[in-house]
């Protein structure tokens, strides 16, 4: 099965999320456990789910990085939500926290054109935080 436009959208803001957070050695913090981890062990986790979230799932507000353990199990059955959600609430603002929770059921279309420019805009600025680590 041929990749999407919108799952490759999907991994380039997961790994820009991840690596954007990162210090000049790699490491960024899980911000539901606060563990830290290098960037390319972690995950991209999406504050509102993807799949239920066509609003907001290609938002960076919406993904920020997450170990794999709370993007997994701990958002279904832990604690990772609810602390994920403090997190947004301290970095955002209860406000925008509300209305991303109120605004996500709307439907945002997205057209291949738009697929392609966040391809090509994330692809850069992965590249330039890529210069800034150490390798």
């Amino acid at each position: 099965m041929p990749e999407t436009l919108r799952s490759k959208a999907l991994k380039k803001l997961q790994l820009l999320s991840r690596i954007a957070a990162a210090d000049a050695n790699g490491y960024s913090q899980c911000v539901s456990c606060g563990i830290k981890k290098h960037y390319k062990e972690m995950d991209g986790g999406h504050f509102l789910p993807k799949g239920k979230s066509s609003y907001w799932a290609l938002e960076v507000e919406n993904v920020h990085p997450q170990c794999k353990s709370c993007n997994n199990w701990g958002m279904r059955y832990g604690s990772a939500a609810q602390s994920y959600t403090i997190w947004m609430e301290e970095y955002y603002g209860r406000d925008f926290v509300a209305e991303m929770i109120r605004d996500q059921k709307k439907v945002k279309k997205i057209y291949a054109a738009d697929y392609r420019e966040m391809i090509k805009a994330w692809s850069a600025q992965i590249k330039a935080h890529e210069r800034r680590i150490c390798q």
